[in-house]
């Protein structure tokens, strides 16, 4: 795919859902616009997430004015059969370690 943009021809470990459930355990208050920002992804396609992941039982809102807060199910576990048994809560634990963590130089075999 020697014509396509960047952001199309590579592939990572991390879904989109997995970052935009990361984005809302860190901060349950957080703006669709901000976790767009955050997670690279448009507007539209993080509301289209958030509805998945409530419609799945991963994710709750309650409205108060214009401010959403979001509750993560941290027991829920993960749909894929290889991860059977897994709670949402270990993958959110890898995913929000704390930003010095990540700085650091890699861990030695």
């Amino acid at each position: 795919m020697a014509g396509g943009s960047a952001s199309h021809n590579r592939w990572t470990f991390i879904t989109s859902h997995a970052r935009v459930l990361a984005a809302i355990a860190d901060n349950p208050n957080v703006r669709i616009r901000d976790i767009a920002a955050h997670c690279r992804l448009t507007e539209r396609a993080v509301a289209r997430i958030i509805s998945d992941l409530e419609q799945g039982g991963y994710l709750s809102h309650t409205r108060d004015g214009r401010t959403n807060t979001y509750r993560v199910e941290p027991d829920k576990v993960l749909r894929h059969p290889a991860e059977a048994g897994l709670p949402v809560a270990s993958l959110l634990s890898l995913l929000l370690q704390d930003e010095t963590e990540r700085a650091g130089p890699p861990v030695a075999p």
